[in-house]
């Protein structure tokens, strides 16, 4: 393709990356919010890991009060513009909503929306940075728990200082939800409003290069670990250095930071794995204009880690589902590019540590599928020698902490977000993130304004 022609088709694919769901009009939001029922001791505000007073929101909005109702938002959830867009809401508070029974759920999601839209367009101030306490606190990652910690920590009045190994602040927001999601302006937005309580973010800089885990405990009176989780792992077999292999997490930060590739347009694509990393891989591989998707997954549709919603949306995007199938071998040409992918029928058996039945592999079952590229997305890898540069225990590179006071094996080392979901220890999603990196902020402020308990 040349160049005039690769530029007008970049420019025809963005439209594909635009916001899928527009905001509520003015009526719609008053007609919404006067649905509520205002129910006292709500059962939406307990299904919300940060606990946003729901229905104190909603009735602000009803009655025009718009500053009200995004403060009692941003309040609970520093990170709430993105979680009104990216929260599995049908499995928290909208799944709690009394008028299930009824009628139909209060669009909550769509209602926080609304009001963090207002906070965003109307350039509002909402918080304030806490008066100077002389304490320096210490972040490792910008994304949503650091960040959240970091709001915490500003209004106590501590000195905060993230470091981020990425260009830009967000984490998650900013590199690894696809931005017909949660817009780019969105999760920098938020970022912004957290540099204006005097956090400072040190970009480009990564721990353990730039700057050392030992020179971070010496100048810092406490530190934070909300590093996440690293690039996809390999799969193991023939044929992962062919071109147009490709890593989910790098894939989708692909659609996010630069101009759109226009390779995928017309090919088959293969994804493996059938995570929400998945779907978005599968999903942004459509709207790059493959002619064909599809799902390959080990299990079957029961054991599958995505949400419902990201599940239903990958379907009616036309992505197309392959239970009980796992790669064997990745096919290339004398070009070294990738043509088919071997795959093979697995059958479940027994149930192993986590629950779910293990797949075995059904004994001459093997077929191929002509493909043009693959993207893998079979989990992501940790940051072990981080993790090992403080000091701290870990099980597989999740990090141990006391769920108490959310210290690690150096009580002076906190930790929350990814770097402790895993083995078994809760679910990762960005509003559980959130309100680990706000717990943590609380221990730790708890833990120095008591200097007779620091060791």
């Amino acid at each position: 393709m040349v160049p005039m022609q690769e530029h007008a088709m970049t420019k025809l694919l963005q439209r594909n990356f635009v916001e899928l769901t527009s905001r509520m009009t003015k009526n719609e939001a008053m007609d919404e919010a006067n649905r509520c029922l205002y129910c006292y001791d709500a059962p939406c505000i307990k299904a919300c890991p940060t606990s946003i007073q729901i229905p104190n929101f909603i009735k602000k909005i009803a009655s025009g009060n718009m500053k009200g109702s995004a403060t009692t938002i941003l309040e609970a959830n520093p990170i709430g513009a993105s979680c009104a867009r990216v929260c599995p809401t049908e499995e928290l508070c909208e799944g709690a909503c009394v008028l299930n029974s009824s009628t139909k759920p209060i669009k909550i999601g769509e209602l926080q929306r609304y009001a963090t839209d207002w906070a965003m367009e109307t350039g509002a101030q909402l918080f304030k940075k806490g008066e100077s306490n002389g304490l320096k606190v210490a972040i490792i990652g910008a994304g949503p728990a650091g960040l959240s910690a970091a709001r915490e920590l500003s209004r106590f009045g501590y000195s905060v200082t993230i470091y981020e190994a990425e260009s830009k602040a967000g984490g998650l927001g900013s590199y690894g939800i696809v931005s017909f999601r949660l817009p780019n302006e969105v999760a920098d937005w938020e970022v912004e409003q957290i540099v204006k309580l005097g956090v400072n973010i040190q970009t480009n800089t990564t721990v353990g290069i730039d700057i050392s885990a030992e020179d971070i405990l010496a100048q810092y009176d406490s530190v934070i670990l909300a590093v996440g989780m690293g690039a996809v792992p390999h799969l193991g077999i023939k044929g992962e250095d062919l071109l147009g292999v490709h890593d989910a997490i790098e894939f989708v930060k692909q659609t996010k930071v630069g101009a759109l590739p226009t390779d995928l347009v017309g090919k088959r694509v293969a994804v493996i794995g059938a995570g929400n990393t998945a779907i978005d891989g599968a999903t942004c591989a459509v709207r790059l204009g493959a002619d064909n998707v599809k799902i390959l997954y080990r299990r079957t549709q029961k054991e599958m880690t995505a949400y419902k919603f990201e599940f239903e949306f990958a379907k009616q995007d036309g992505v197309e589902f392959q239970w009980l199938t796992a790669p064997k071998k990745i096919i290339g040409n004398d070009a070294g590019e990738v043509i088919g992918i071997e795959c093979v029928h697995m059958k479940l058996t027994e149930a192993g540590a986590d629950g779910r039945q293990r797949p075995e592999e059904i004994a001459g079952s093997n077929f191929i599928l002509t493909v043009d590229a693959v993207i893998k997305a079979i989990g992501q890898t940790r940051f072990v020698s981080l993790i090992e540069a403080f000091g701290l225990q870990h099980t597989n590179g999740v990090v141990d902490i006391d769920e108490m006071t959310m210290q690690t094996s150096n009580k002076k080392v906190f930790a929350c977000g990814d770097v402790v979901f895993g083995n078994g220890q809760g679910e990762a999603m960005v509003v559980t993130a959130v309100q680990q990196g706000k717990d943590a902020a609380y221990k730790i402020h708890e833990r120095l304004r008591k200097p007779s308990e620091i060791a």
